[in-house]
Protein backbone atom coordinates (compact mmCIF):
# COMPACT_ATOMS: atom_id res chain seq x y z
CA UNK A 1 0.00 0.00 0.00
CA UNK A 2 1.37 3.48 -0.84
CA UNK A 3 1.99 5.45 2.35
CA UNK A 4 3.56 8.66 3.56
CA UNK A 5 4.75 9.44 7.08
CA UNK A 6 3.78 12.67 8.84
CA UNK A 7 6.29 14.72 10.86
CA UNK A 8 4.87 13.20 14.07
CA UNK A 9 5.38 9.67 12.79
CA UNK A 10 1.87 8.69 11.63
CA UNK A 11 1.66 6.56 8.50
CA UNK A 12 -1.09 7.68 6.10
CA UNK A 13 -2.45 5.58 3.25
CA UNK A 14 -2.95 7.46 -0.01
CA UNK A 15 -4.06 6.72 -3.55
CA UNK A 16 -3.44 8.68 -6.75
CA UNK A 17 -4.38 8.57 -10.41
CA UNK A 18 -3.87 10.70 -13.51
CA UNK A 19 -1.51 13.42 -14.59
CA UNK A 20 -1.71 17.20 -14.66
CA UNK A 21 -2.38 19.92 -12.12
CA UNK A 22 -2.80 18.19 -8.74
CA UNK A 23 -6.09 17.95 -6.84
CA UNK A 24 -6.04 16.80 -3.21
CA UNK A 25 -9.34 15.37 -1.91
CA UNK A 26 -9.95 15.36 1.87
CA UNK A 27 -12.76 13.11 3.11
CA UNK A 28 -15.54 13.62 5.63
CA UNK A 29 -15.98 12.04 9.06
CA UNK A 30 -18.59 9.56 7.81
CA UNK A 31 -16.52 8.52 4.80
CA UNK A 32 -12.95 7.61 3.98
CA UNK A 33 -10.58 7.91 1.04
CA UNK A 34 -12.85 5.66 -1.05
CA UNK A 35 -15.66 8.24 -0.78
CA UNK A 36 -13.96 10.25 -3.53
CA UNK A 37 -14.07 7.49 -6.14
CA UNK A 38 -16.52 9.31 -8.48
CA UNK A 39 -14.20 12.32 -8.46
CA UNK A 40 -10.98 10.32 -8.75
CA UNK A 41 -12.34 8.59 -11.85
CA UNK A 42 -13.62 11.79 -13.45
CA UNK A 43 -10.81 14.24 -12.73
CA UNK A 44 -7.92 11.81 -13.32
CA UNK A 45 -8.63 12.26 -17.03
CA UNK A 46 -6.77 15.60 -16.89
CA UNK A 47 -5.44 16.06 -13.34
CA UNK A 48 -3.16 14.31 -10.91
CA UNK A 49 -5.71 13.26 -8.27
CA UNK A 50 -4.76 12.29 -4.73
CA UNK A 51 -6.91 11.09 -1.86
CA UNK A 52 -5.85 9.70 1.50
CA UNK A 53 -7.25 8.11 4.63
CA UNK A 54 -7.05 10.55 7.54
CA UNK A 55 -5.31 9.48 10.72
CA UNK A 56 -7.70 7.30 12.67
CA UNK A 57 -9.07 5.76 9.45
CA UNK A 58 -7.60 2.38 8.44
CA UNK A 59 -5.50 1.54 6.54
CA UNK A 60 -3.84 4.71 7.92
CA UNK A 61 -2.54 4.54 11.48
CA UNK A 62 -4.95 4.94 14.39
CA UNK A 63 -3.22 6.83 17.23
CA UNK A 64 -4.68 5.97 20.64
CA UNK A 65 -4.13 9.39 22.27
CA UNK A 66 -6.80 12.07 21.70
CA UNK A 67 -4.02 14.67 21.83
CA UNK A 68 -2.86 13.43 18.44
CA UNK A 69 -6.11 14.53 16.82
CA UNK A 70 -7.02 18.18 16.18
CA UNK A 71 -8.02 20.61 13.47
CA UNK A 72 -4.45 21.91 13.22
CA UNK A 73 -3.10 18.37 12.97
CA UNK A 74 -5.62 17.57 10.21
CA UNK A 75 -4.19 20.45 8.16
CA UNK A 76 -0.62 19.39 8.91
CA UNK A 77 -1.46 15.90 7.63
CA UNK A 78 -2.80 17.32 4.35
CA UNK A 79 0.40 19.31 3.91
CA UNK A 80 2.41 16.19 4.76
CA UNK A 81 0.68 14.29 1.95
CA UNK A 82 1.68 17.01 -0.53
CA UNK A 83 5.22 17.02 0.85
CA UNK A 84 5.47 13.24 0.64
CA UNK A 85 4.46 13.36 -3.02
CA UNK A 86 6.73 16.32 -3.80
CA UNK A 87 3.76 18.53 -4.76
CA UNK A 88 4.32 22.25 -4.30
CA UNK A 89 0.70 23.35 -4.82
CA UNK A 90 -2.65 21.70 -5.41
CA UNK A 91 -6.34 22.43 -5.67
CA UNK A 92 -7.68 21.43 -2.24
CA UNK A 93 -11.16 19.85 -2.14
CA UNK A 94 -12.85 18.78 1.10
CA UNK A 95 -16.26 17.59 2.25
CA UNK A 96 -17.65 18.23 5.75
CA UNK A 97 -14.77 17.45 8.15
CA UNK A 98 -12.58 17.65 5.07
CA UNK A 99 -14.22 20.97 4.19
CA UNK A 100 -13.21 22.38 7.58
CA UNK A 101 -9.68 21.10 6.96
CA UNK A 102 -9.75 22.83 3.56
CA UNK A 103 -10.72 26.19 5.11
CA UNK A 104 -7.97 25.87 7.70
CA UNK A 105 -5.53 24.76 4.99
CA UNK A 106 -6.20 28.08 3.27
CA UNK A 107 -5.56 29.96 6.51
CA UNK A 108 -2.46 28.03 7.62
CA UNK A 109 -0.80 27.07 4.33
CA UNK A 110 -2.12 29.44 1.65
CA UNK A 111 1.08 29.15 -0.37
CA UNK A 112 0.41 25.46 -0.97
CA UNK A 113 -3.12 25.89 -2.37
CA UNK A 114 -4.14 26.78 -5.92
CA UNK A 115 -7.78 26.95 -4.83
CA UNK A 116 -10.15 25.77 -2.10
CA UNK A 117 -13.40 23.85 -2.55
CA UNK A 118 -15.37 23.68 0.68
CA UNK A 119 -18.34 21.30 0.44
CA UNK A 120 -20.92 20.57 3.11
CA UNK A 121 -19.00 22.32 5.90
CA UNK A 122 -20.64 24.08 8.81
CA UNK A 123 -21.82 21.67 11.52
CA UNK A 124 -21.31 23.35 14.89
CA UNK A 125 -20.46 26.74 13.41
CA UNK A 126 -23.71 28.52 14.19
CA UNK A 127 -23.12 30.19 17.53
CA UNK A 128 -26.55 29.24 18.89
CA UNK A 129 -25.83 25.56 18.22
CA UNK A 130 -22.21 25.35 19.43
CA UNK A 131 -22.94 23.76 22.80
CA UNK A 132 -25.43 21.31 21.30
CA UNK A 133 -22.93 20.30 18.63
CA UNK A 134 -20.16 19.70 21.16
CA UNK A 135 -22.46 17.60 23.33
CA UNK A 136 -23.83 15.53 20.46
CA UNK A 137 -20.29 15.04 19.12
CA UNK A 138 -19.24 13.57 22.46
CA UNK A 139 -22.30 11.33 22.44
CA UNK A 140 -21.48 10.15 18.91
CA UNK A 141 -17.93 9.42 20.08
CA UNK A 142 -19.30 7.41 23.00
CA UNK A 143 -21.58 5.40 20.70
CA UNK A 144 -18.72 4.51 18.35
CA UNK A 145 -16.65 3.50 21.35
CA UNK A 146 -19.27 1.45 23.17
CA UNK A 147 -21.49 0.09 20.37
CA UNK A 148 -18.86 -0.08 17.66
CA UNK A 149 -18.96 1.25 14.11
CA UNK A 150 -20.75 -1.77 12.68
CA UNK A 151 -23.66 -1.45 15.09
CA UNK A 152 -23.84 2.34 15.09
CA UNK A 153 -23.38 2.93 11.34
CA UNK A 154 -27.08 2.44 10.38
CA UNK A 155 -28.11 5.08 12.95
CA UNK A 156 -25.43 7.62 12.11
CA UNK A 157 -25.83 7.03 8.38
CA UNK A 158 -29.56 7.80 8.46
CA UNK A 159 -29.19 11.32 9.88
CA UNK A 160 -31.42 14.22 8.83
CA UNK A 161 -29.03 15.28 6.05
CA UNK A 162 -28.20 11.73 4.88
CA UNK A 163 -31.69 10.44 4.07
CA UNK A 164 -31.76 12.50 0.86
CA UNK A 165 -28.94 10.31 -0.46
CA UNK A 166 -30.71 7.16 0.75
CA UNK A 167 -33.94 8.15 -1.03
CA UNK A 168 -32.28 9.09 -4.33
CA UNK A 169 -29.70 6.34 -4.57
CA UNK A 170 -30.34 3.39 -2.22
CA UNK A 171 -27.43 1.38 -3.63
CA UNK A 172 -25.02 4.29 -3.32
CA UNK A 173 -26.20 4.98 0.23
CA UNK A 174 -25.77 1.32 1.13
CA UNK A 175 -22.15 1.46 -0.06
CA UNK A 176 -21.66 4.56 2.08
CA UNK A 177 -23.19 2.83 5.13
CA UNK A 178 -21.06 -0.27 4.60
CA UNK A 179 -17.89 1.84 4.45
CA UNK A 180 -18.97 3.64 7.63
CA UNK A 181 -19.38 0.28 9.35
CA UNK A 182 -15.70 -0.53 8.69
CA UNK A 183 -14.42 2.54 10.56
CA UNK A 184 -12.11 2.01 13.50
CA UNK A 185 -14.20 2.27 16.66
CA UNK A 186 -11.35 4.01 18.47
CA UNK A 187 -10.34 6.15 15.49
CA UNK A 188 -13.89 7.41 14.98
CA UNK A 189 -14.34 8.20 18.68
CA UNK A 190 -11.02 10.04 18.98
CA UNK A 191 -11.56 11.94 15.72
CA UNK A 192 -14.95 13.09 16.96
CA UNK A 193 -13.51 14.19 20.32
CA UNK A 194 -10.24 15.67 19.10
CA UNK A 195 -11.22 17.27 15.80
CA UNK A 196 -14.97 17.70 15.52
CA UNK A 197 -15.89 18.69 19.08
CA UNK A 198 -13.02 21.17 19.46
CA UNK A 199 -12.86 22.95 16.12
CA UNK A 200 -13.53 26.71 16.08
CA UNK A 201 -16.59 28.27 14.48
CA UNK A 202 -16.15 30.06 11.15
CA UNK A 203 -17.54 33.15 12.90
CA UNK A 204 -14.54 33.07 15.27
CA UNK A 205 -12.24 33.21 12.23
CA UNK A 206 -13.92 36.16 10.52
CA UNK A 207 -10.90 38.50 10.46
CA UNK A 208 -8.62 35.77 9.10
CA UNK A 209 -11.15 34.71 6.48
CA UNK A 210 -11.57 38.29 5.26
CA UNK A 211 -7.82 38.42 4.65
CA UNK A 212 -7.72 35.11 2.73
CA UNK A 213 -7.73 35.83 -1.02
CA UNK A 214 -7.47 32.28 -2.37
CA UNK A 215 -10.06 31.36 -5.02
CA UNK A 216 -12.76 29.52 -3.08
CA UNK A 217 -15.89 27.60 -4.02
CA UNK A 218 -18.42 26.69 -1.34
CA UNK A 219 -20.93 23.95 -2.20
CA UNK A 220 -23.89 23.10 0.02
CA UNK A 221 -27.13 21.16 -0.24
CA UNK A 222 -30.33 23.08 0.46
CA UNK A 223 -31.51 20.36 2.86
CA UNK A 224 -28.22 20.31 4.75
CA UNK A 225 -29.68 22.79 7.21
CA UNK A 226 -26.70 23.38 9.49
CA UNK A 227 -24.35 24.04 6.57
CA UNK A 228 -26.54 26.59 4.74
CA UNK A 229 -25.91 29.62 6.96
CA UNK A 230 -22.20 28.82 7.41
CA UNK A 231 -21.94 28.55 3.62
CA UNK A 232 -23.53 31.96 3.18
CA UNK A 233 -21.22 33.35 5.85
CA UNK A 234 -18.17 32.06 3.97
CA UNK A 235 -19.52 33.56 0.74
CA UNK A 236 -19.92 36.97 2.38
CA UNK A 237 -16.59 36.85 4.20
CA UNK A 238 -13.96 35.33 1.89
CA UNK A 239 -13.10 37.89 -0.83
CA UNK A 240 -12.85 35.47 -3.78
CA UNK A 241 -15.62 33.07 -2.77
CA UNK A 242 -18.48 31.68 -4.83
CA UNK A 243 -21.47 29.79 -3.45
CA UNK A 244 -23.20 26.88 -5.18
CA UNK A 245 -26.40 25.41 -3.67
CA UNK A 246 -27.70 22.02 -4.84
CA UNK A 247 -31.52 21.73 -4.70
CA UNK A 248 -33.20 18.93 -2.75
CA UNK A 249 -29.80 17.73 -1.59
CA UNK A 250 -28.31 16.75 1.75
CA UNK A 251 -24.83 16.44 3.20
CA UNK A 252 -23.12 13.72 1.16
CA UNK A 253 -22.85 16.01 -1.87
CA UNK A 254 -20.19 14.37 -3.98
CA UNK A 255 -21.89 10.96 -3.79
CA UNK A 256 -25.51 12.08 -3.76
CA UNK A 257 -25.10 14.32 -6.84
CA UNK A 258 -21.78 13.29 -8.42
CA UNK A 259 -22.54 14.75 -11.87
CA UNK A 260 -23.43 18.17 -10.46
CA UNK A 261 -20.45 18.09 -8.14
CA UNK A 262 -18.01 17.18 -10.89
CA UNK A 263 -19.45 19.73 -13.31
CA UNK A 264 -19.24 22.66 -10.90
CA UNK A 265 -15.82 21.66 -9.57
CA UNK A 266 -14.46 21.28 -13.12
CA UNK A 267 -15.78 24.72 -14.12
CA UNK A 268 -14.36 26.30 -10.97
CA UNK A 269 -10.91 24.80 -11.50
CA UNK A 270 -10.95 25.85 -15.17
CA UNK A 271 -11.75 29.44 -14.21
CA UNK A 272 -9.04 29.46 -11.54
CA UNK A 273 -6.44 28.14 -13.94
CA UNK A 274 -7.47 30.75 -16.52
CA UNK A 275 -7.01 33.49 -13.91
CA UNK A 276 -10.71 34.38 -14.08
CA UNK A 277 -11.87 33.57 -10.52
CA UNK A 278 -11.22 36.90 -8.90
CA UNK A 279 -12.14 38.78 -5.73
CA UNK A 280 -15.58 40.34 -5.70
CA UNK A 281 -15.92 43.57 -7.71
CA UNK A 282 -15.93 46.41 -5.16
CA UNK A 283 -18.89 47.95 -7.02
CA UNK A 284 -21.04 45.00 -5.95
CA UNK A 285 -22.05 46.61 -2.67
CA UNK A 286 -23.94 44.15 -0.43
CA UNK A 287 -26.14 46.91 1.01
CA UNK A 288 -27.24 48.34 -2.33
CA UNK A 289 -30.54 47.19 -3.84
CA UNK A 290 -30.74 49.57 -6.82
CA UNK A 291 -28.36 52.34 -7.86
CA UNK A 292 -29.80 55.83 -8.12
CA UNK A 293 -26.73 58.05 -8.60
Amino acid sequence: MPRITTPDGISLHYEEAGQGTPILFIHEFGGNHESWEPQMRYFARRHRCITYAARGYPPSDVPTDVGRYSQAIAVADAVAVLDGLDIAKAHIVGLSMGGFATVHFGLRAPGRALSLTVAGAGYGCEKEHEEYFRNVSLEVARRFETDGARAFAPTYGAGASRVQFQNKDPRGWQEFAERLATHSDMGAALTMRGVQARRPSFWDLEAELKAMTLPTLVIVGDEDDHCLQPGIFLKKTIPACGLCVFPKTGHTLNLEEPDWFNMHLAEFIAQVEAGRWEVRDPRALPGQIMRTD
